[in-house]
């Protein structure tokens, strides 16, 4: 019950905020931007002009996979930006304008805090995925071959994963910081030393969380699951749960301390 009523508070919060709203119309500007600009490259510049008389320009046939991954590069980069924007401020801005202490100065558990905003950042991060997705995949079928039913939630729900480590990681800095901008350099960093540590040492990191995009591609052009994707599911799955039990332990013990 009491776990129930601090996720509908977070669920009615993101509502009022709107989050509901623009970041899944954000995530299939996203999804389709790719999709749709590419198709139609060659009648954009043609209409714009400026290209020397008699002059051809030619578009390379992209396969349906090849889109995807598109859309999930634009996801990776702004989407994630855009999940990490709307997080930082989940604990570490209740814990600066005092609201943390309104809220826990009932009997409250921590766990039940930490995890009601974990689910309901989830929420609306798988959501606003699913939603932006569907965008993407019904243009693909439409403008460049078929994409199956399989291998489209296939891809959603590994990339989700990928979605459920930022918010993991960002929930974890909000308990260690009460600052949120710091909260998002923390995070966005981690994020690009991962990136960083898995190029340099790849044949170490297989399993890195980084790496599932490239599995996927190699899902959707195999048409099987690889080892290797099924292991960095499970890794990100599992570096997902130690954030998650790290952030409620340290935010037990501050809130303890103070």
């Amino acid at each position: 019950m009491q776990w129930m009523t601090l996720f509908k508070k977070e669920m009615v919060e993101n509502w009022r905020n709107k989050k509901w709203v623009w970041v899944p119309l954000v995530f299939i500007l996203l999804a389709v931007m790719d999709p749709i600009s590419n198709y139609y490259m060659a009648d954009i510049l043609g209409a714009v002009g400026g290209l020397p008389d008699g002059a051809v320009f030619e578009m390379p046939d992209f396969t349906p996979p090849e889109v995807v991954m598109m859309s999930l590069g634009q996801l990776s980069s702004l989407g994630v930006l855009i999940i990490v924007l709307i997080s930082m401020g989940t604990i570490s801005g209740e814990i600066k304008n005092g609201v943390s202490e309104l809220i826990l100065v009932k009997p409250i558990s921590y766990t039940n805090y930490i995890t009601a905003k974990w689910t309901a950042l989830m929420l609306l991060s798988w959501g606003a995925l699913i939603i932006g997705m569907l965008g993407s995949w019904y243009y693909i079928n439409i403008l460049y071959g078929e994409i199956s039913i399989a291998d489209f939630l296939s891809t959603v729900f590994f990339y989700g994963l990928w979605l459920t480590f930022i918010v993991s990681l960002s929930i974890f800095f909000n308990t260690i910081s009460k600052t949120p901008g710091l909260v998002a350099f923390l995070t966005i960093l981690t994020i690009m030393v991962m990136s960083a540590l898995t190029k340099v040492f790849q044949h170490l990191l297989e399993w890195s969380p980084n790496n599932l995009s490239s599995y996927i591609m190699q899902m959707l052009i195999e048409g099987n699951i690889p080892s290797n994707l099924t292991g960095t599911a499970l890794t990100t799955v599992g570096l997902s749960i130690l954030l998650l039990i790290f952030s409620i332990v340290i935010f037990r013990k501050r809130e303890i301390a103070n």
